[in-house]
């Protein structure tokens, strides 16, 4: 299939959708020295926008700064001192839109008083936690590899995001877990150090919460694969990738009817190992989500096309968790993501995206010849060193000019 024919596949799909679905809409979006982001004041049309702009302009910038406003950090892992523009003294994004309510988000960091304010219709927030998600949204991009080519920790963070995001209990359980962990581990290391087990009262003072909430975050990860297990296979295959997919949640805890005893009494039995090493070395902190085609780790013998075809396809089950959550279609930040796909891979996730109707959709990509087919309907927006201005190609502003839309 090529791109041409995936765009009028697309565009059947939207023709034949039985109605309108809801969607996560954002309206408009002010930004303040976040990253090269010096002053931004956007409106944008419903079904979406393309930027343009060369590489090191600020389009990965902006799409971070909406991303923000559903994680209340950086997508990136940057310290929101280092998000803001240099030489002053912090950032602020603010954006009104429908979720699929009306809604007001906001949040602010002041770099000198490390603090970050967030708002949610005017009314600060007590909790960050209590913002997560107030944008529902979901961002593809190359980097995304690194979700099926990278260590395990990748693949745990997909899954707490994905889950964080979707279910309060489990937020709950991961906030008290990692507290705990970092106690436990801290405890380890202090009876490291010393050269003695003395304190190891110390250290299993933190296992019963441990084993608590370690519980509740494996349940939900396990049943959360279950769930969408053949939906990942069907996307796989939906891209093209011929053979047998599976996904599987890799933890000795998965299957266990009494998971909480049996992770209480695995810290116990691995405590003189993590004495004398001064960390923990079991728990959900150490699982793993595997990705297979026809038996074969994709991580270790996936190719490149495959690999990515695997990213994107734990993307649109993000997407479906989202919407299934917000009870509408969540924002799609796309950050040139057919850039390095062949035409074949990239036609048939276009399709895929068309298949359900696209949320509102923000596509940021070097040239205007980057556009997919089925995204060209998009207004035109270009960037340059971080300022963002209406913009249509000269041949299209020719177009329109002639037939009288453009005096």
């Amino acid at each position: 299939m090529s791109i041409i024919e995936a765009a009028a596949a697309a565009s059947a799909a939207r023709e034949s959708s039985e109605e309108p679905r809801e969607r996560i809409r954002l309206d408009n979006i002010a930004i303040r020295e976040f990253r090269n982001l010096e002053r931004v004041d956007l409106e944008l049309p419903p079904d979406g926008a393309v930027i343009v702009g060369d590489n090191g302009h600020g389009k990965t910038n902006f799409l971070e700064a909406i991303y923000y406003l559903q994680i209340m950090r950086s997508i990136r892992d940057a310290r929101d001192q280092d998000l803001t523009r240099f030489d002053t003294t912090g950032f602020h994004i603010s954006a009104h839109a429908h979720t699929p309510d009306a809604r007001e988000v906001s949040v602010g960091f002041d770099r000198n008083a490390k603090r970050k304010k967030v708002s949610i219709d005017g009314v600060e927030v007590r909790r960050l936690s209590d913002a997560l998600g107030a944008l529902p949204s979901v961002m593809f991009s190359p980097r995304d590899l690194e979700l099926v080519s990278g260590a395990p920790s990748e693949r745990r963070r997909y899954l707490d995001l994905v889950l964080a995001l979707t279910n309060k209990k489990y937020l709950q359980a991961l906030q008290h877990y990692r507290a705990n962990l970092a106690r436990r581990n801290a405890a380890l290391r202090n009876a490291t150090r010393r050269g003695s087990a003395a304190n190891e009262q110390q250290i299993a003072v933190w296992e019963p919460a441990l084993a608590e909430h370690g519980s509740v975050l494996i349940e939900a990860r396990a049943k959360w694969v279950r769930d969408y297990s053949t939906d990942f296979s069907d996307r796989l295959r939906g891209i093209g990738e011929k053979g047998d997919a599976q996904m599987r949640y890799v933890s000795p805890f998965a299957d266990s009817e009494a998971r909480h005893d049996v992770l209480l009494a695995a810290f116990e039995e691995k405590r003189p190992l993590d004495l004398r090493r001064g960390i923990t070395h079991v728990g959900p902190h150490r699982d793993d989500l595997e990705l297979t085609l026809d038996g074969r780790d994709l991580r270790l013998f996936g190719s490149a096309g495959q690999q990515r075809s695997a990213a994107i396809a734990l993307r649109l089950l993000e997407a479906a968790t989202l919407r299934k959550h917000a009870g509408a279609e969540p924002l799609l930040l796309l950050d040139d993501p057919f850039a390095e796909l062949d035409i074949r891979r990239a036609a048939r996730i276009l399709v895929m995206l068309e298949e359900r109707g696209l949320g509102q959709t923000i596509l940021v990509v070097p040239r205007e010849a980057d556009v997919p087919p089925g995204l060209m309907r998009l207004d035109r927006f270009q960037i340059t060193e971080g300022a963002i201005k209406v913009w249509l190609p000269k041949g299209i502003a020719k177009a329109m000019a002639q037939s009288g839309s453009v005096t």
